[in-house]
């Protein structure tokens, strides 16, 4: 169980840190204002960690 965790967490970072390298990049490229970044970072973080979350629970439960 604990190895499962930490292999989740360790995962988790990493493809958090991946998304936030792509959305900055996006962000250059297509030009957004510096004001609308935060809430970019914001709605892409939230909605990754949903679907992080909901796949750590499916692990677990299955």
């Amino acid at each position: 169980m604990i190895s499962i965790l930490l292999m989740f967490v360790l995962f988790t970072a990493f493809i958090l840190f991946y998304i936030n390298k792509l959305t900055d990049s996006l962000c250059i490229q297509k030009e957004i204002p510096e004001d609308k970044h935060a809430n970019i970072f914001r709605t892409i973080n939230i909605l990754v960690t949903i679907l992080l979350i909901s796949s750590f629970v499916e692990i677990l439960y299955t």
